[in-house]
């Protein structure tokens, strides 16, 4: 069932991209991304997961469609409302994405030094504190360059700075890639101990990790050729008889139910 729009955090209408204008790699995607839930995108590689998210960040043009986010039509918005709109998304990259040259505290202070010039440095350090805090790194490794800490650290470091400027939604591109079973774990657990930490966010993970999926997902969007495939809460997914959806089922998806 689709969600109602006014209850979605983004909207994707008959989004279509295409890089050299005959092969599309999203192809009339549809989608509605519900307010206030955890949503998962999963798909096979190519299928287009990535290109989607960049177009809801609002970092591609679509070759058609509308995107809207938190209600707001993003071709509709000048630069400086779409630099404004962003402000509203906390970003986790891949492997942190952290400035290498930069101290734990730094990476953290440095969306508030950009985007937050009104606040005196005594509080943007307040707030960085009080996000690594929350992000479940020690004081003790603050003052560290990012070569300094554990990989498990970075992942931390990553969403604090993420959540520095308070975001309506936080955006985990493949949180979990690279990383071994141990720390595979301790990142759902952190996405999901984040998203019920600030009541009425939502949350967009994009991954390829099926078990992390239905274990955390309150909501799952399954891409295929450049489109929705299935999207729904997980039963869905479980009782669905696409023979796509059901292979990955098969593949132990199943088995985070167990």
């Amino acid at each position: 069932m689709a969600t109602k729009a006014y209850d979605s955090a983004v909207e994707v209408e008959n989004l279509k991209k295409t890089f050299n204008g005959k092969d599309y790699v999203l192809n009339g995607l549809n989608l509605n991304v519900p307010k206030g839930k955890i949503t998962v995108i999963i798909g096979f590689s190519g299928t287009g997961k990535s290109v989607l998210l960049k177009h809801i960040l609002g970092l591609l043009e679509p070759s058609e469609g509308t995107i809207k986010v938190l209600g707001r039509d993003l071709a509709k918005l000048s630069h400086d409302e779409r630099i404004q709109l962003r402000m509203k998304f906390g970003v986790l990259f891949q492997y942190a994405a952290l400035f290498d040259d930069m101290s734990v505290l730094d990476n953290v202070l440095f969306p508030l030094k950009e985007h937050r010039r009104d606040l005196s440095m005594v509080r943007k350090k307040e707030i960085a504190y009080e996000k690594l805090k929350q992000a479940g790194l020690e004081e003790k490794h603050y003052a560290k360059l990012p070569s300094e800490i554990s990989g498990g650290m970075r992942k931390r470091c990553g969403l604090a700075r993420a959540l520095a400027l308070d975001p309506d939604i936080l955006v985990y591109d493949e949180p979990t890639t690279g990383l071994d079973p141990v720390l595979t774990e301790m990142v759902d657990n952190l996405i999901v101990e984040t998203h019920n930490h600030k009541k009425g966010s939502s949350t967009l993970v994009v991954s390829h990790d099926l078990h992390a999926a239905f274990r955390i997902g309150d909501y799952i969007v399954m891409l295929d050729s450049g489109k929705v495939l299935l999207d729904g809460p997980p039963e869905v997914f479980f009782q669905t008889e696409i023979p796509l959806v059901k292979k990955f089922v098969n593949m132990g998806v199943h088995k985070s139910h167990e």
